[in-house]
Protein backbone atom coordinates (compact mmCIF):
# COMPACT_ATOMS: atom_id res chain seq x y z
CA UNK A 1 0.00 0.00 0.00
CA UNK A 2 1.34 3.23 -0.88
CA UNK A 3 1.63 6.42 1.13
CA UNK A 4 -0.89 7.77 -0.17
CA UNK A 5 -3.30 5.39 0.10
CA UNK A 6 -2.44 4.57 3.59
CA UNK A 7 -2.82 8.26 4.20
CA UNK A 8 -6.00 8.04 2.61
CA UNK A 9 -7.34 5.32 5.07
CA UNK A 10 -6.35 7.35 8.19
CA UNK A 11 -8.43 10.32 7.23
CA UNK A 12 -11.62 7.70 6.83
CA UNK A 13 -10.76 5.92 9.97
CA UNK A 14 -10.11 9.62 11.62
CA UNK A 15 -13.46 11.06 9.88
CA UNK A 16 -15.29 7.99 11.07
CA UNK A 17 -14.04 8.28 14.86
CA UNK A 18 -15.04 11.73 14.78
CA UNK A 19 -18.72 11.00 13.72
CA UNK A 20 -19.09 7.94 16.22
CA UNK A 21 -17.55 10.22 18.96
CA UNK A 22 -20.30 12.99 18.07
CA UNK A 23 -23.41 10.47 17.93
CA UNK A 24 -22.29 8.75 21.59
CA UNK A 25 -21.99 12.36 22.41
CA UNK A 26 -25.42 13.15 21.34
CA UNK A 27 -26.73 10.50 22.87
CA UNK A 28 -25.07 10.93 26.32
CA UNK A 29 -26.91 14.47 26.05
CA UNK A 30 -30.18 12.59 25.87
CA UNK A 31 -29.69 11.49 29.18
CA UNK A 32 -30.39 14.90 30.28
CA UNK A 33 -33.84 15.01 29.47
CA UNK A 34 -35.73 12.71 32.37
CA UNK A 35 -34.04 11.35 35.70
CA UNK A 36 -32.97 7.37 35.58
CA UNK A 37 -30.69 6.16 34.87
CA UNK A 38 -29.11 9.42 35.80
CA UNK A 39 -30.51 11.12 39.27
CA UNK A 40 -32.77 14.71 38.56
CA UNK A 41 -29.80 16.40 40.29
CA UNK A 42 -27.38 16.27 37.66
CA UNK A 43 -29.56 16.72 34.49
CA UNK A 44 -29.09 20.04 33.82
CA UNK A 45 -24.48 19.60 34.31
CA UNK A 46 -24.72 16.48 31.90
CA UNK A 47 -26.93 18.86 29.29
CA UNK A 48 -24.21 21.37 29.76
CA UNK A 49 -21.47 19.19 29.71
CA UNK A 50 -22.61 17.67 26.03
CA UNK A 51 -22.97 20.93 24.96
CA UNK A 52 -19.63 22.32 25.92
CA UNK A 53 -18.14 19.78 23.99
CA UNK A 54 -20.14 20.38 20.71
CA UNK A 55 -19.34 23.63 21.26
CA UNK A 56 -15.87 23.08 21.40
CA UNK A 57 -16.10 21.10 18.15
CA UNK A 58 -18.03 23.69 16.07
CA UNK A 59 -15.72 26.41 17.17
CA UNK A 60 -12.62 24.57 16.00
CA UNK A 61 -14.70 23.09 12.45
CA UNK A 62 -12.38 23.71 9.98
CA UNK A 63 -14.73 25.07 7.36
CA UNK A 64 -18.95 26.34 7.68
CA UNK A 65 -19.76 22.58 6.16
CA UNK A 66 -17.48 20.05 8.84
CA UNK A 67 -19.55 22.60 11.32
CA UNK A 68 -23.10 21.95 9.67
CA UNK A 69 -21.96 17.76 10.21
CA UNK A 70 -21.10 18.32 13.69
CA UNK A 71 -24.39 19.56 14.48
CA UNK A 72 -26.15 17.08 12.21
CA UNK A 73 -24.11 14.10 13.86
CA UNK A 74 -24.61 15.61 17.41
CA UNK A 75 -28.51 15.93 16.80
CA UNK A 76 -28.99 12.41 15.57
CA UNK A 77 -27.64 10.65 18.41
CA UNK A 78 -29.52 13.17 20.80
CA UNK A 79 -32.62 12.33 19.11
CA UNK A 80 -32.14 9.05 18.33
CA UNK A 81 -31.56 8.06 22.07
CA UNK A 82 -34.08 10.22 23.35
CA UNK A 83 -37.24 9.49 21.03
CA UNK A 84 -36.48 5.97 20.50
CA UNK A 85 -40.22 5.61 21.44
CA UNK A 86 -41.51 6.88 19.03
CA UNK A 87 -40.57 2.94 17.37
CA UNK A 88 -42.90 1.88 20.23
CA UNK A 89 -46.16 3.36 19.47
CA UNK A 90 -45.68 2.82 15.34
CA UNK A 91 -44.50 -0.73 16.01
CA UNK A 92 -46.36 -2.22 19.20
CA UNK A 93 -49.26 -0.26 19.04
CA UNK A 94 -49.64 0.91 15.26
CA UNK A 95 -49.22 -2.03 13.76
CA UNK A 96 -46.47 -0.52 11.85
CA UNK A 97 -43.53 -3.40 10.23
CA UNK A 98 -40.55 -3.23 12.37
CA UNK A 99 -37.90 -1.94 8.94
CA UNK A 100 -40.85 0.50 8.61
CA UNK A 101 -41.12 1.84 12.18
CA UNK A 102 -37.37 2.19 12.78
CA UNK A 103 -37.07 3.91 9.62
CA UNK A 104 -39.60 6.45 10.28
CA UNK A 105 -38.01 6.75 13.81
CA UNK A 106 -34.70 7.64 12.22
CA UNK A 107 -36.17 10.16 9.48
CA UNK A 108 -37.77 11.66 12.79
CA UNK A 109 -34.34 11.99 14.18
CA UNK A 110 -32.89 13.59 11.29
CA UNK A 111 -35.05 16.01 10.36
CA UNK A 112 -35.24 17.13 14.02
CA UNK A 113 -31.12 16.94 13.78
CA UNK A 114 -31.68 19.56 10.41
CA UNK A 115 -31.94 22.28 13.02
CA UNK A 116 -28.87 21.86 15.26
CA UNK A 117 -27.34 21.64 11.68
CA UNK A 118 -28.03 24.52 10.15
CA UNK A 119 -27.60 26.32 13.88
CA UNK A 120 -23.89 25.29 13.81
CA UNK A 121 -23.72 25.87 10.22
CA UNK A 122 -24.70 29.33 10.84
CA UNK A 123 -22.98 29.95 13.84
CA UNK A 124 -19.72 28.98 11.98
CA UNK A 125 -19.99 31.21 9.13
CA UNK A 126 -20.81 34.11 11.88
CA UNK A 127 -17.70 33.91 13.82
CA UNK A 128 -14.85 32.15 11.52
CA UNK A 129 -13.68 35.25 10.64
CA UNK A 130 -13.55 37.46 13.46
CA UNK A 131 -12.28 35.88 16.23
CA UNK A 132 -8.62 36.27 16.31
CA UNK A 133 -5.97 36.61 19.47
CA UNK A 134 -6.36 40.14 18.94
CA UNK A 135 -10.03 40.68 19.60
CA UNK A 136 -11.30 41.76 22.96
CA UNK A 137 -13.45 40.80 25.48
CA UNK A 138 -16.29 42.78 23.79
CA UNK A 139 -15.85 40.42 20.04
CA UNK A 140 -15.42 37.44 21.99
CA UNK A 141 -18.96 38.15 24.39
CA UNK A 142 -20.95 39.19 21.13
CA UNK A 143 -19.46 35.71 19.17
CA UNK A 144 -20.46 33.89 22.47
CA UNK A 145 -24.04 35.47 22.12
CA UNK A 146 -24.52 34.83 18.70
CA UNK A 147 -23.48 31.14 19.42
CA UNK A 148 -26.35 31.18 21.77
CA UNK A 149 -29.06 32.96 19.85
CA UNK A 150 -28.58 30.80 16.94
CA UNK A 151 -29.00 28.07 19.16
CA UNK A 152 -31.85 29.50 20.70
CA UNK A 153 -33.26 30.57 17.73
CA UNK A 154 -33.19 27.67 15.95
CA UNK A 155 -34.53 25.44 19.15
CA UNK A 156 -37.97 27.62 18.37
CA UNK A 157 -38.15 27.44 14.86
CA UNK A 158 -38.06 23.38 15.53
CA UNK A 159 -40.72 24.50 18.18
CA UNK A 160 -42.80 26.21 15.62
CA UNK A 161 -42.29 24.82 12.06
CA UNK A 162 -45.03 22.27 10.79
CA UNK A 163 -46.46 22.34 14.30
CA UNK A 164 -43.58 22.44 16.19
CA UNK A 165 -42.07 19.62 18.04
CA UNK A 166 -39.28 21.08 20.75
CA UNK A 167 -39.92 18.29 22.65
CA UNK A 168 -36.20 17.59 24.29
CA UNK A 169 -34.93 21.66 24.08
CA UNK A 170 -32.55 21.87 25.68
CA UNK A 171 -34.16 24.06 28.32
CA UNK A 172 -35.97 21.07 29.71
CA UNK A 173 -32.36 19.84 30.97
CA UNK A 174 -33.01 22.75 33.54
CA UNK A 175 -35.65 21.92 35.43
CA UNK A 176 -33.75 21.76 38.73
CA UNK A 177 -30.31 23.31 38.77
CA UNK A 178 -29.11 27.14 38.85
CA UNK A 179 -31.10 27.94 35.82
CA UNK A 180 -34.40 27.31 36.19
CA UNK A 181 -34.75 30.39 38.39
CA UNK A 182 -34.58 32.43 35.40
CA UNK A 183 -38.34 30.58 33.72
CA UNK A 184 -40.27 32.66 35.34
CA UNK A 185 -38.82 35.85 33.54
CA UNK A 186 -37.61 34.52 30.05
CA UNK A 187 -38.78 31.04 29.64
CA UNK A 188 -37.49 28.02 28.18
CA UNK A 189 -36.14 29.53 25.57
CA UNK A 190 -34.71 31.95 27.72
CA UNK A 191 -33.28 29.00 29.53
CA UNK A 192 -31.70 27.37 26.56
CA UNK A 193 -30.23 30.57 25.26
CA UNK A 194 -28.47 30.93 28.59
CA UNK A 195 -27.48 27.18 28.72
CA UNK A 196 -25.78 27.59 24.97
CA UNK A 197 -24.29 30.66 26.30
CA UNK A 198 -22.74 29.42 29.03
CA UNK A 199 -21.57 26.11 26.69
CA UNK A 200 -20.23 28.10 24.10
CA UNK A 201 -17.90 30.19 26.26
CA UNK A 202 -16.71 27.07 28.33
CA UNK A 203 -16.13 25.43 25.23
CA UNK A 204 -14.01 28.52 23.56
CA UNK A 205 -12.15 28.78 26.98
CA UNK A 206 -10.82 25.49 26.17
CA UNK A 207 -9.45 25.91 22.60
CA UNK A 208 -8.37 29.57 23.98
CA UNK A 209 -6.23 28.02 26.60
CA UNK A 210 -4.65 25.99 23.92
CA UNK A 211 -3.60 29.07 21.94
CA UNK A 212 -2.16 30.81 24.45
CA UNK A 213 -4.77 34.09 24.75
CA UNK A 214 -7.78 33.21 26.55
CA UNK A 215 -7.94 35.96 29.04
CA UNK A 216 -11.07 37.29 26.64
CA UNK A 217 -12.57 33.62 26.54
CA UNK A 218 -12.20 33.51 30.47
CA UNK A 219 -14.20 36.80 30.81
CA UNK A 220 -16.54 35.45 28.79
CA UNK A 221 -17.24 32.32 30.96
CA UNK A 222 -16.99 34.04 34.00
CA UNK A 223 -20.18 35.91 32.39
CA UNK A 224 -21.88 32.81 31.77
CA UNK A 225 -21.19 31.62 35.76
CA UNK A 226 -22.22 35.22 37.07
CA UNK A 227 -25.56 34.16 35.40
CA UNK A 228 -25.92 30.55 36.49
CA UNK A 229 -25.43 32.31 40.10
CA UNK A 230 -27.99 34.84 39.32
CA UNK A 231 -30.40 32.03 38.57
CA UNK A 232 -30.04 30.40 42.06
CA UNK A 233 -31.03 33.63 43.75
CA UNK A 234 -33.66 34.00 41.43
CA UNK A 235 -34.99 30.64 42.08
CA UNK A 236 -36.02 31.81 45.69
CA UNK A 237 -38.01 34.71 44.78
CA UNK A 238 -42.59 34.00 44.53
CA UNK A 239 -43.97 35.01 41.57
CA UNK A 240 -47.53 34.41 42.41
CA UNK A 241 -49.48 34.89 45.63
CA UNK A 242 -52.24 32.14 46.43
CA UNK A 243 -55.86 32.99 45.42
CA UNK A 244 -59.30 31.76 46.92
CA UNK A 245 -59.53 28.18 49.21
CA UNK A 246 -56.91 25.28 48.95
CA UNK A 247 -58.95 22.33 47.03
CA UNK A 248 -58.55 18.51 47.56
CA UNK A 249 -58.10 16.73 44.29
CA UNK A 250 -57.96 12.98 43.40
CA UNK A 251 -55.84 12.23 40.14
CA UNK A 252 -56.72 8.86 38.42
CA UNK A 253 -54.90 6.65 37.47
CA UNK A 254 -55.93 3.63 35.52
CA UNK A 255 -52.81 1.75 33.98
CA UNK A 256 -55.39 0.75 30.89
CA UNK A 257 -53.19 -1.46 28.61
CA UNK A 258 -52.87 0.69 25.31
CA UNK A 259 -53.37 -2.65 23.83
CA UNK A 260 -57.05 -3.32 25.10
CA UNK A 261 -57.69 0.15 25.51
CA UNK A 262 -59.70 0.12 21.99
CA UNK A 263 -60.15 -3.66 21.58
CA UNK A 264 -64.23 -3.64 21.66
CA UNK A 265 -63.84 -6.91 24.01
CA UNK A 266 -62.37 -4.58 26.63
CA UNK A 267 -63.17 -1.31 25.80
CA UNK A 268 -65.85 -1.61 28.78
CA UNK A 269 -63.39 -3.28 31.14
CA UNK A 270 -61.22 -0.13 30.80
CA UNK A 271 -64.40 2.23 31.70
CA UNK A 272 -65.13 0.34 34.51
CA UNK A 273 -61.77 0.35 36.39
CA UNK A 274 -61.48 4.09 35.70
CA UNK A 275 -65.50 3.88 37.60
CA UNK A 276 -64.42 1.41 40.15
CA UNK A 277 -61.22 4.12 40.91
CA UNK A 278 -63.10 7.40 40.70
CA UNK A 279 -65.79 5.84 43.75
CA UNK A 280 -62.98 4.53 45.94
CA UNK A 281 -63.49 6.55 49.27
CA UNK A 282 -60.94 8.64 50.72
CA UNK A 283 -58.08 7.48 52.95
CA UNK A 284 -59.02 9.67 55.93
CA UNK A 285 -62.38 10.28 57.14
CA UNK A 286 -63.49 13.71 55.87
CA UNK A 287 -60.50 14.20 53.55
CA UNK A 288 -63.07 13.80 50.51
CA UNK A 289 -61.89 15.35 46.94
CA UNK A 290 -64.02 17.92 45.45
CA UNK A 291 -62.89 16.92 42.14
CA UNK A 292 -61.87 14.36 40.35
CA UNK A 293 -59.87 14.28 37.23
CA UNK A 294 -59.28 11.35 34.99
CA UNK A 295 -57.05 10.82 32.25
CA UNK A 296 -57.20 11.62 28.29
CA UNK A 297 -60.18 9.49 25.85
CA UNK A 298 -60.71 7.10 29.86
CA UNK A 299 -63.82 7.03 27.32
CA UNK A 300 -62.41 5.61 23.90
CA UNK A 301 -65.75 5.97 21.94
CA UNK A 302 -67.56 9.14 21.06
CA UNK A 303 -69.74 9.78 23.68
CA UNK A 304 -72.87 9.65 21.86
CA UNK A 305 -71.94 6.06 21.37
CA UNK A 306 -72.47 4.48 24.79
CA UNK A 307 -76.12 3.97 26.60
CA UNK A 308 -77.24 6.59 28.73
CA UNK A 309 -77.05 4.37 31.80
CA UNK A 310 -73.27 4.59 30.93
CA UNK A 311 -73.45 8.14 31.69
CA UNK A 312 -75.95 8.16 34.21
CA UNK A 313 -73.27 5.76 36.38
CA UNK A 314 -70.56 8.27 36.41
CA UNK A 315 -73.21 10.67 37.42
CA UNK A 316 -73.67 8.27 40.27
CA UNK A 317 -70.20 8.17 41.17
CA UNK A 318 -70.39 12.11 41.04
CA UNK A 319 -73.54 12.20 43.44
CA UNK A 320 -71.41 9.06 45.52
CA UNK A 321 -68.33 11.28 46.28
CA UNK A 322 -70.02 14.66 46.26
CA UNK A 323 -67.77 15.52 43.72
CA UNK A 324 -67.01 16.96 39.98
CA UNK A 325 -65.84 14.78 37.41
CA UNK A 326 -63.26 16.23 34.46
CA UNK A 327 -62.57 13.50 31.99
CA UNK A 328 -60.80 13.07 28.57
CA UNK A 329 -63.27 11.96 26.47
CA UNK A 330 -63.41 12.36 22.39
CA UNK A 331 -66.38 14.23 21.63
CA UNK A 332 -68.54 14.16 18.21
CA UNK A 333 -71.12 16.76 18.55
CA UNK A 334 -73.20 18.92 15.61
CA UNK A 335 -72.97 22.47 14.90
CA UNK A 336 -74.82 24.68 12.26
CA UNK A 337 -71.68 24.53 10.43
CA UNK A 338 -71.28 20.48 10.31
CA UNK A 339 -70.36 17.91 12.92
CA UNK A 340 -67.20 18.43 14.94
CA UNK A 341 -65.13 15.55 16.29
CA UNK A 342 -62.80 16.69 18.72
CA UNK A 343 -60.27 15.45 21.29
CA UNK A 344 -61.58 16.94 24.74
CA UNK A 345 -61.61 17.39 28.68
CA UNK A 346 -65.21 17.98 30.13
CA UNK A 347 -66.27 18.41 33.71
CA UNK A 348 -69.71 17.92 35.08
CA UNK A 349 -71.11 16.55 38.09
CA UNK A 350 -74.38 14.75 39.55
CA UNK A 351 -76.63 17.97 38.52
CA UNK A 352 -75.26 17.62 34.89
CA UNK A 353 -78.48 16.62 32.50
CA UNK A 354 -77.71 13.35 31.28
CA UNK A 355 -78.57 14.32 27.63
CA UNK A 356 -76.26 17.44 28.02
CA UNK A 357 -73.32 14.58 28.34
CA UNK A 358 -75.00 11.80 25.32
CA UNK A 359 -74.66 15.65 23.05
CA UNK A 360 -71.15 16.90 24.13
CA UNK A 361 -72.84 19.86 24.71
CA UNK A 362 -71.48 19.89 28.60
CA UNK A 363 -70.93 23.58 30.43
CA UNK A 364 -67.16 23.06 31.39
CA UNK A 365 -65.41 21.63 27.77
CA UNK A 366 -62.42 22.11 26.16
CA UNK A 367 -61.15 21.16 22.95
CA UNK A 368 -57.38 20.26 22.26
CA UNK A 369 -55.91 22.85 20.49
CA UNK A 370 -52.53 21.77 19.20
CA UNK A 371 -53.25 18.03 17.81
CA UNK A 372 -50.41 15.93 17.29
CA UNK A 373 -49.22 15.09 13.41
CA UNK A 374 -50.91 11.58 12.52
CA UNK A 375 -51.87 10.50 15.80
CA UNK A 376 -54.89 13.49 15.92
CA UNK A 377 -54.24 15.29 12.42
CA UNK A 378 -53.11 14.15 8.67
CA UNK A 379 -50.75 16.15 7.25
CA UNK A 380 -51.41 16.58 3.23
CA UNK A 381 -49.54 14.20 1.50
CA UNK A 382 -49.35 10.95 3.78
CA UNK A 383 -52.76 9.58 4.18
CA UNK A 384 -50.73 6.38 2.90
CA UNK A 385 -48.01 6.87 6.41
CA UNK A 386 -51.43 6.91 8.69
CA UNK A 387 -53.01 3.95 6.63
CA UNK A 388 -49.90 2.12 7.59
CA UNK A 389 -50.66 2.20 11.29
CA UNK A 390 -53.62 1.28 13.14
CA UNK A 391 -54.24 3.99 15.46
CA UNK A 392 -57.89 5.06 15.84
CA UNK A 393 -59.05 8.77 16.62
CA UNK A 394 -56.70 9.84 13.70
CA UNK A 395 -58.43 12.99 12.38
CA UNK A 396 -59.88 15.62 14.50
CA UNK A 397 -61.23 19.18 14.68
CA UNK A 398 -58.85 21.93 16.95
CA UNK A 399 -60.26 24.19 19.77
CA UNK A 400 -59.31 27.49 20.17
CA UNK A 401 -56.40 29.21 22.16
CA UNK A 402 -58.08 30.09 25.10
CA UNK A 403 -61.05 28.80 26.26
CA UNK A 404 -63.54 28.86 29.10
CA UNK A 405 -61.55 27.46 32.50
CA UNK A 406 -63.48 25.16 34.45
CA UNK A 407 -64.45 26.90 38.24
CA UNK A 408 -64.88 24.48 40.53
CA UNK A 409 -64.35 24.69 44.12
CA UNK A 410 -63.51 28.72 44.27
CA UNK A 411 -60.74 27.80 41.85
CA UNK A 412 -60.45 28.01 37.76
CA UNK A 413 -58.87 24.88 36.26
CA UNK A 414 -57.29 25.16 33.03
CA UNK A 415 -57.30 21.79 31.37
CA UNK A 416 -55.05 20.71 28.43
CA UNK A 417 -54.42 17.43 26.66
CA UNK A 418 -51.30 14.93 26.10
CA UNK A 419 -48.34 17.19 24.18
CA UNK A 420 -50.22 20.69 24.82
CA UNK A 421 -48.18 21.75 27.42
CA UNK A 422 -44.88 20.92 25.39
CA UNK A 423 -45.72 24.66 24.23
CA UNK A 424 -44.98 27.03 27.25
CA UNK A 425 -46.35 30.21 24.36
CA UNK A 426 -49.70 28.28 24.02
CA UNK A 427 -50.07 27.35 27.92
CA UNK A 428 -49.80 31.51 29.05
CA UNK A 429 -52.60 32.35 27.22
CA UNK A 430 -54.43 30.01 29.71
CA UNK A 431 -53.09 32.15 32.73
CA UNK A 432 -53.59 35.63 31.17
CA UNK A 433 -56.94 37.08 31.63
CA UNK A 434 -59.24 37.59 28.72
CA UNK A 435 -61.78 40.16 28.22
CA UNK A 436 -63.66 37.19 26.63
CA UNK A 437 -63.20 34.61 29.54
CA UNK A 438 -62.60 36.35 32.52
CA UNK A 439 -59.47 35.87 34.94
CA UNK A 440 -56.70 33.65 34.08
CA UNK A 441 -56.20 29.93 35.44
CA UNK A 442 -55.51 29.61 38.61
CA UNK A 443 -54.52 25.69 38.30
CA UNK A 444 -53.27 23.84 35.33
CA UNK A 445 -54.33 20.17 34.61
CA UNK A 446 -52.95 17.80 31.79
CA UNK A 447 -54.48 14.88 31.12
CA UNK A 448 -52.50 12.24 29.29
CA UNK A 449 -52.61 8.92 27.66
CA UNK A 450 -48.93 7.80 27.08
CA UNK A 451 -49.68 4.46 27.13
CA UNK A 452 -48.64 4.35 23.41
CA UNK A 453 -44.96 4.53 24.31
CA UNK A 454 -44.54 1.70 26.96
CA UNK A 455 -42.44 1.83 29.76
CA UNK A 456 -39.90 4.39 28.32
CA UNK A 457 -38.44 7.45 28.73
CA UNK A 458 -41.52 9.26 27.17
CA UNK A 459 -43.14 9.05 30.44
CA UNK A 460 -40.46 11.08 32.27
CA UNK A 461 -39.18 13.27 29.87
CA UNK A 462 -43.08 14.62 30.00
CA UNK A 463 -43.15 15.16 33.46
CA UNK A 464 -40.24 17.33 33.00
CA UNK A 465 -41.97 19.36 30.89
CA UNK A 466 -44.82 19.59 32.88
CA UNK A 467 -42.27 20.88 35.79
CA UNK A 468 -41.25 23.53 33.27
CA UNK A 469 -44.56 24.62 32.65
CA UNK A 470 -45.29 24.94 36.28
CA UNK A 471 -42.24 27.21 37.14
CA UNK A 472 -42.74 29.57 34.15
CA UNK A 473 -46.50 30.45 35.07
CA UNK A 474 -45.81 30.09 38.69
CA UNK A 475 -48.86 27.89 39.03
CA UNK A 476 -49.44 24.42 40.02
CA UNK A 477 -49.77 21.59 37.63
CA UNK A 478 -51.87 18.93 37.94
CA UNK A 479 -51.44 15.51 35.50
CA UNK A 480 -54.00 12.50 35.29
CA UNK A 481 -52.69 10.21 33.09
CA UNK A 482 -53.32 6.36 32.14
CA UNK A 483 -50.17 4.77 32.96
CA UNK A 484 -47.72 7.43 33.72
CA UNK A 485 -46.85 10.19 35.43
CA UNK A 486 -49.65 10.60 37.44
CA UNK A 487 -48.51 13.67 39.99
CA UNK A 488 -49.21 17.04 41.09
CA UNK A 489 -46.06 20.04 40.83
CA UNK A 490 -46.01 22.53 42.66
CA UNK A 491 -45.74 26.48 41.42
CA UNK A 492 -42.03 26.45 41.88
CA UNK A 493 -41.50 23.01 39.65
CA UNK A 494 -41.18 20.57 42.66
CA UNK A 495 -42.82 16.95 42.62
CA UNK A 496 -45.14 16.93 45.79
CA UNK A 497 -46.58 13.77 45.03
CA UNK A 498 -46.79 11.23 42.41
CA UNK A 499 -47.69 7.86 41.80
CA UNK A 500 -45.17 4.70 40.35
CA UNK A 501 -45.75 4.20 36.23
CA UNK A 502 -47.55 1.43 35.38
CA UNK A 503 -49.59 1.15 38.53
CA UNK A 504 -53.08 1.46 38.76
CA UNK A 505 -54.02 3.69 41.87
CA UNK A 506 -55.55 7.21 43.04
CA UNK A 507 -53.54 10.59 44.57
CA UNK A 508 -55.21 12.47 46.50
CA UNK A 509 -53.73 16.06 46.98
CA UNK A 510 -54.58 19.30 48.57
CA UNK A 511 -53.83 21.78 45.75
CA UNK A 512 -53.43 26.03 46.15
CA UNK A 513 -55.00 27.68 43.24
CA UNK A 514 -52.36 30.77 42.41
CA UNK A 515 -52.71 34.20 40.93
CA UNK A 516 -50.27 36.83 39.30
CA UNK A 517 -48.61 37.23 35.79
CA UNK A 518 -44.89 36.26 35.98
CA UNK A 519 -42.66 38.25 33.47
CA UNK A 520 -42.77 34.99 30.91
CA UNK A 521 -46.98 34.98 31.23
CA UNK A 522 -46.16 38.48 30.14
CA UNK A 523 -44.31 38.82 27.51
CA UNK A 524 -44.07 35.22 26.41
CA UNK A 525 -40.88 34.25 23.99
CA UNK A 526 -40.69 37.59 22.37
CA UNK A 527 -37.75 39.09 24.59
CA UNK A 528 -35.39 36.36 23.88
CA UNK A 529 -35.97 36.00 20.39
CA UNK A 530 -36.04 39.73 20.13
CA UNK A 531 -32.57 39.74 21.95
CA UNK A 532 -31.31 36.83 19.84
CA UNK A 533 -31.88 38.24 16.27
CA UNK A 534 -30.12 41.46 17.69
CA UNK A 535 -27.37 39.61 18.49
CA UNK A 536 -27.26 37.63 15.04
CA UNK A 537 -27.78 40.67 13.58
CA UNK A 538 -24.73 42.78 15.23
CA UNK A 539 -22.54 40.12 14.75
CA UNK A 540 -23.67 39.86 10.93
CA UNK A 541 -22.47 43.55 10.61
CA UNK A 542 -19.31 42.86 12.10
CA UNK A 543 -18.86 40.48 9.58
CA UNK A 544 -19.37 42.11 6.60
CA UNK A 545 -16.52 44.77 7.56
CA UNK A 546 -13.62 44.45 5.77
CA UNK A 547 -10.84 42.82 7.02
CA UNK A 548 -7.52 45.25 8.65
Amino acid sequence: MTQQAKAAKARRVQQWRYGASLVLLGAAHAQAFAPDPLPGVVLPYVQLLCLIFLARYVWNASSVKRAAVTGFLFGLGSFAAGLYWVYISMHRYGGMPPPLAGAATLLLAAAEALFYCIAAALIKWLTQRRLAQEDGIARHFLAVAAWASCWALFEWLRGTLFTGFPWMAIGYGHVEGPLSGWAPLIGMYGITWLAAFICAATGLLMLRQRSGFEAPAAATTAAGLVIAAAGWLLGGFSWGQPEGPSVLVRLVQGNVPQSEKFDPARIHEGVQTYMELAALPPREPGMDPAVIVLPETIMPLFQNRYQPAVWEQWQGIADQRNAALVMGAPLHTSTPQGDRYTNSVIGFDAATPTEHLLSGQTDMRYDKHHLVPFGEFIPPGFRWFVNAMHIPLGDFDRGSTRQQHFVLAGQRFAPNICYEDVFGEEIIQAVRPSAQFGPGASILVNVSNLGWFGESWALRQHLQISRMRAIETARPMLRATNTGMTAAIAPDGHVRAMLDAHAKGVLDVEVQGMSGLTPYVRFGNWPVLIWSLVMIGAMLLIRRRPQP
